[in-house]
């Protein structure tokens, strides 16, 4: 059976620790880009390049609206982790009380706002009319299922900042297998397009989330809270929008950046348009180990810096960097060799959009380093409680993507290029951004903790809740 347990990152190798911690997230990642993947291959291939088109244009702004919640998640996490590695349990479970009034009430008000702004953010993007139905219905059937995304993550992020990265996994995996199935079933058998693909992804995260939840209620202590617990607290409630919401507001200013540049895409037609869509979700996959390393890296740096033990950050840091700079060299020869058969996973019907996608790839694979050291030095900041660089790495992104698009899709010789041109150097202009934050040293004196706590290292001295091995998965 599988099993779940708490971890203490503070002692024992850095390396083992993030490697451990980070493997099962990047399993839970990729079975999660199932739910975009799959809505793009069963559209692409079962109801038509305008229809892939539609639910392309859409990615952008599904993730602002997601990114609101889900930044609260992160911050509530990184409180968790930080209490955690203080030996301070009250503080862990008071924490975890306080984060469902956080993620519902920033959830319901995300999910109205998206419902009735969606057509009017689709205008400003100038999405082409052919395709503007079949893209609101998208939209707004996501923009159902945010609720189910806040709770799921905001679960799992609790989860994670005590170090079970397992069990969020175990339930992401019986989430996307049903919306597979559930894409298979309203887009094939029951002929709803693009709806049923809507459908079916909000289904399956709610799934996820009820189940998470369930689990975690029977099976974790910390979950199991009192009525005098439930009672709302102002400052954990406020601490929690102190870190989260410059987490969320990063996220959004990307997501608004990445919408800024959808809307030169769509200004390309909707050949481009397609390409876009299909480098964009294999990008996403590649993405997926820079995401579970600064996961990993969020959760040690919480522990590590809660516990006052700023240096063994710093080595944490330092072997997660190897490791990007090993997985982004890997990667540059498979774009280069592969890249057109992950392409033609999703087109089939139009060769010219196949050969766009094919030669973006082989261009932007160049930058994935600069993409990697975005993540690694974020993960470790957000773990510290550094607030003020999520603003800066927001800002930075922001700015990078609506310059570079100004300038290279404006020279004539580029043309639409510049789209990918604009891609890989925001990478490499954000990456640099990030490891100039990193060496000026500014988390070092962030955590909520202070670092000024008494607190040993040999494990044997934590509290039996913070010790218990292993309880069964449903």
């Amino acid at each position: 059976m599988a099993k779940t347990q708490t971890t203490n990152m503070t002692v024992g190798s850095p390396a083992k620790h993030i490697l451990k911690f980070a493997l099962p997230l990047l399993i839970g990642n990729l079975f999660q880009q199932l739910y975009n993947m799959v809505d793009s291959i069963v559209v692409g291939n079962f109801v038509g390049s305008d229809a892939l088109a539609a639910v392309g244009t859409c990615g952008s702004t599904n993730f602002l609206f997601f990114s609101l919640s889900s930044g609260l998640a992160i911050g509530i996490g990184v409180i968790v982790s930080q209490y955690y590695g203080a030996n301070d349990e009250d503080n862990v479970r008071a924490t975890i009380a306080n984060s469902f009034y956080v993620l519902i009430a920033a959830a319901l008000t995300v999910s109205l706002i998206g419902f009735l702004a969606t057509p009017h953010i689709l205008r400003l993007l100038q999405v082409p009319d052919s395709i503007m139905s079949q893209s609101v219905t998208y939209m707004r059937t996501t923009c159902l299922g945010i609720v189910g995304i806040a709770m799921y993550n905001g679960i799992a992020a609790i989860l994670r900042a005590l170090g079970d990265s397992r069990t969020p996994l175990y339930f992401l995996i019986v989430s996307s297998l049903c919306n597979v199935v559930l894409d298979l079933t309203f887009v094939l058998a029951l002929g709803l397009g693009v709806f049923g693909v809507a459908l079916a992804t909000i289904l399956a995260q709610f799934i996820s989330a009820v189940t998470c939840l369930a689990y975690a209620y029977a099976k974790v202590p910390y979950f199991r809270l009192t009525a005098e617990e439930l009672k709302p607290h102002k400052a954990i409630i406020a601490r929690s929008f102190r870190l989260g919401v410059p987490i969320a507001l990063q996220s959004s200013m990307i997501a608004v950046s990445c919408m800024a540049l959808q809307g030169v895409v769509n200004g390309f037609g909707e050949t481009v348009m397609a390409a876009y869509t299909v480098t964009a979700r294999i990008e996403q996959l590649v993405q997926q180990p820079y995401t579970s390393l600064a996961s990993a890296v969020t959760t040690y740096s919480g522990q590590n810096i809660g516990a006052g033990n700023v240096e063994r950050v710093k080595k944490g840091f330092r072997q997660a960097t190897l490791m990007v700079l090993i997985f982004s060299l890997a990667m540059i020869p498979v774009m280069y060799l592969g890249g057109e058969s992950l392409v033609r996973l999703f087109i089939k019907d139009n060769p010219e959009t196949v050969v766009i996608a094919t030669s973006a790839l082989k261009m932007t694979s160049l930058c994935y380093f600069g993409l990697g050291m975005i993540y690694v030095p974020r993960g470790l900041m957000n773990g510290c409680g550094d607030a003020a660089f999520s603003m800066i790495n927001g800002i930075t992104e922001v700015a990078g993507r609506l310059v570079y698009a100004k300038v290279f899709t404006g020279i004539a010789a580029i043309g639409f290029w510049g789209v990918w041109l604009t891609t890989g150097a925001t990478w490499v202009t954000t990456g640099v951004v990030c490891l100039i934050r990193y060496f000026q040293g500014a988390w070092q004196h962030k955590a909520i903790t202070g670092g000024a706590r008494n607190y040993s290292h040999n494990a044997q001295n934590r509290p039996q809740m913070f010790c218990a091995k292993s309880t069964k998965l449903l």
